[in-house]
């Protein structure tokens, strides 16, 4: 269980995205923060990234990775390939 709420998390969250963004950046991709929910953060690929078959790879490895250093091990990271609309039904 997470120590923090959902709205405590974000810009946390949001600093350690930004700060590891050139990942997917070099590539030709990014990202966009969708917000989180239940100790859970949602983004959505975009750019070279949105549909590549190493995704799931760079987000697990790489990116979740680095939440989990920089903020919290129990933290997860999940692409939506819907974006906001998806979100919003979450």
């Amino acid at each position: 269980m997470l120590p923090f709420s959902d709205e405590e998390l974000i810009e946390p969250v949001k600093a350690s995205l930004a700060k590891n963004l050139y990942i997917l950046e070099r590539d030709g991709g990014g990202l966009e923060f969708l917000g989180v929910k239940n100790g859970v953060v949602y983004i959505k690929l975009i750019g070279a990234c949105s549909g590549c078959v190493a995704s799931h790879t760079t987000l697990k490895y790489a990116l979740e990775k680095n939440l989990k250093i920089d903020i919290h091990s129990d933290l997860t990271l999940i692409n939506l390939n819907g974006g906001k609309d998806e979100f919003a039904k979450l």
